[in-house]
């Protein structure tokens, strides 16, 4: 669940790698770092629908429910602590003292990772039923479901996809080439809401035939949060992008496409 911008997410660093900055070594460390990713988020496919996968978020209660839930609270904030703080621009400029420019986004990325791994490993699931959907109407909810992953999916290629795992950040210097950040553009899903990754995540989350009340506390926590970071990811858009993202903040919603209207007097028009 890593940030993205409306359209286009905010640059690494306020220094951009110049050209040799990183160099073949990081551009593995990179495409290594991608791989991992893409394990883990294969998991948390699984994870959410509980299938194929050893240990899933409906699993069965290994404990006290209270205990589970302190658990469970405690590694969704760990999470949202790492993707929040790592993401903040002073954080970035920082990091850059320790990392190159040119892995500071693959590196944010292992980290995210390495936070999500061991929360789909230690989550203890809550038993309780919330709701149990049967029959066409439950294929109805897996169809959404898989809806979900793939709006979140496609909508990082809207973008760029490279860019936003730190690949083209890695790869730009090794090849002599400067990095520089991806211009302001709106296409596909983005000319409908700014976040149509959240989106597809918050989709995921409750979409769901049947739902525990660990299902539920997950889906509750994780939706809090992205509707706080997408809040902060904004101020930061603002102050980076200027007055046309400000714009197209106040103009387009955030999570659900709205409904058009025509103004009824030219009086509608102000803002």
């Amino acid at each position: 669940m890593t940030h993205v911008a409306g359209t286009q997410k905010i640059p690494s660093a306020s220094r951009q790698p110049a050209p040799h900055a990183g160099g073949a070594p990081t551009l593995v460390y990179a495409v290594l770092v991608y791989l991992l990713f893409v394990a883990v988020l294969c998991y948390a496919v699984g994870f959410f629908a509980d299938i194929a996968v050893p240990k899933g978020i409906d699993g069965s209660p290994s404990g006290p429910a209270p205990v589970a839930a302190v658990v469970d609270v405690l590694l969704l904030s760990l999470f949202a602590v790492q993707h929040t703080v790592m993401a903040r621009p002073w954080f970035k400029r920082a990091w850059i003292r320790l990392v190159p420019a040119a892995a500071e986004r693959a590196t944010f990325v292992l980290c995210s990772t390495l936070v999500l791994a061991p929360l789909f490993w230690l989550w203890r699931p809550i038993g309780g039923s919330v709701w149990h959907v049967p029959g066409w109407a439950a294929w109805v909810l897996r169809v959404v479901y898989v809806s979900g992953w793939l709006i979140a999916i496609g909508s990082t290629f809207l973008i760029s996809h490279l860019d936003l795992f730190g690949i083209r950040q890695a790869y730009l210097p090794a090849r002599g080439r400067a990095y520089r950040p991806l211009p302001f553009v709106q296409r596909g899903l983005y000319r409908l809401i700014r976040h149509p990754l959240m989106a597809g995540f918050v989709i995921v989350f409750w979409a769901a035939p049947a739902m525990t009340t660990g299902h539920l506390l997950f889906a509750a926590v994780a939706t809090a949060y992205i509707a706080v970071g997408i809040r902060f990811e904004e101020r930061d858009l603002a102050r980076e992008l200027g007055e046309p993202y400000q714009e197209y903040r106040a103009h387009m919603p955030a999570l659900v496409p709205s409904v058009p209207r025509r103004p009824r007097t030219s009086q509608s028009l102000r803002v």
